[in-house]
């Protein structure tokens, strides 16, 4: 099946307001599961031949797979933000790694636990460690996972500290404000069967339940029955990255399957996005060198980057009944879309006077973004329909000709998406006004999101 139709988009709306609306019929769960560091090409069913991903491609083919899905930031804490408030991460606080999302911030959860929805958080949270930035206290009724942007999957330690910053390394692994300690427990999998348990103790309330891999973000660990699944790849380092999808995915599995034994699989509206593209962190890598495992094909760039490859991720929605099976969808959509569309769903209203930068998915071309913008550190950029500007882009590439900001012609980079992806030729010589509308866009963009 093809792109929805505008009747699709506008029966998929109706379905969900009068489902919602109707005493028989029960407001709908919401799953939304976020990887970490993922490369826009890296699942089956976005076309990756050498990794096996048996159950996000199955839930691509009961719903809807986004060709055209953009993660709101290139790195972990900004783009965390965007899914959590529903807008661009300068308007949530957090344009960077290392800031808090700070208390007066609504969040996802804050809304729908008014609306008597249970909510849990499971995984990375990466937005504060403080006790009013922490989950419990941004709306989640119950929060197991860790608070920095990652840890050692296996004694749930964060080894990345700065000699003389006070922390070279820590613990951290919580449930709720609770510090426990699960020493030699895989990560993925105790995230999976949290969140399964989290589902079977629902019973019978809505839920809300977001669950944010660390996988496949360095340190890169899997276990040996995962690796056992890739013998035909011969590389290192990517055969450790399709193991650590493999166990994301088989936690997808699980925790459709812990719905479908509590009947509310076909009452859940479950989403699954990346948080930014693959990384060339040497962090990720070996022998100190660049990592090579993700793969962000077609795209220019990798995490960090301003460039495709570093926003440009996989994003599959599906609702039994609501969203026909089989849909692809190219309408341009981004991580902060997913506030407004799941409180469309739960029938929630957004506070009258509090501003979002997201549309809701589920309204007929509400989710068309007249233009969408990114920062990160000096680099700008935006697209609007085909044109995508890229301002001191820098392709955070594996090579040092490639891993620094660009000069000259292209520190001002225009690209048509359409006929180049891969964003390999500058036609900013051949487009000046498209180049002089779109900076002016970003400057505006700029000034009116930080307000």
């Amino acid at each position: 099946m093809g792109d929805f139709s505008r009747r699709q988009w506008m029966g998929l709306a109706a379905a969900s307001a009068a489902g919602n609306t109707a005493a028989a019929v029960p407001r709908p769960n919401i799953v939304v599961i976020m990887t970490d560091d993922q490369g826009s090409h890296d699942l089956g069913c976005y076309g990756a031949t050498d990794l096996r991903t048996p159950e996000l491609d199955a839930l691509a083919a009961a719903g809807a797979r986004f060709t055209n899905w953009y993660s709101n930031a290139s790195v972990c804490a900004p783009s965390r933000a965007a899914l959590m408030t529903g807008s661009y991460p300068a308007r949530a606080g957090v344009v960077t790694n290392g800031q808090r999302l700070e208390p007066h911030q609504k969040t996802t959860a804050t809304l729908l636990k008014q609306a008597g929805y249970r909510t849990a958080l499971i995984g990375k949270w990466h937005l504060g460690d403080t006790p009013d930035t922490l989950p419990n206290a941004h709306g989640f009724d119950y929060f197991y996972g860790f608070l920095p942007g990652c840890v050692d999957f296996y004694s749930h330690r964060y080894y990345w500290g700065e000699r003389g910053a006070g922390q070279v390394n820590f613990h951290s692994l919580f449930r709720d404000r609770r510090e426990i300690f699960e020493d030699g427990e895989y990560l993925t999998t105790r995230n999976s069967e949290e969140a399964c348990s989290f589902i079977r103790g629902a019973a019978g309330d809505p839920f809300f339940l977001t669950v944010t891999c660390n996988a496949p973000h360095y340190p890169m660990h899997a276990p040996q029955r995962y690796l056992d699944r890739f013998p035909q790849i011969v590389d290192r380092e990517r055969r450790v990255y399709a193991a650590m999808i493999a166990a994301v995915d088989d936690g997808v599995g699980d925790i459709r399957r812990a719905l479908r034994q509590a009947g509310q699989l076909e009452n859940t509206l479950f989403i699954f996005v990346a948080d930014n593209g693959a990384t060339t962190e040497t962090r990720a890598g070996l022998d100190q060198k660049p990592a090579t495992a993700g793969s962000n094909e077609p795209c220019r760039g990798y995490k960090l980057s301003l460039f495709d490859g570093g926003m440009h991720v996989p994003a599959i929605l599906s609702w039994p009944g609501r969203i026909p099976a089989g849909t692809v969808v190219d309408k341009v959509s981004m991580t902060m879309d997913i506030l407004p569309t799941v409180c469309a769903a739960a029938s929630v209203k957004i506070p009258e006077g509090h501003v979002i930068d997201g549309r809701d998915l589920l309204s007929a071309g509400s989710s068309v973004h007249f233009a969408i913008f990114w920062e990160n550190g000096k680099q700008r950029a935006v697209r609007k329909g085909n044109w995508k500007l890229v301002l001191d882009g820098n392709a955070y590439d594996r090579t040092p000709q490639d891993n620094k900001p660009l000069a000259g012609e292209d520190s001002v980079f225009l690209a048509d998406l359409s006929k180049d992806p891969s964003e390999t030729t500058n036609l900013r010589r051949a487009h000046p006004q498209v180049v002089d509308e779109l900076t002016s866009a970003i400057h505006a963009w700029y000034t009116a999101v930080r307000q």
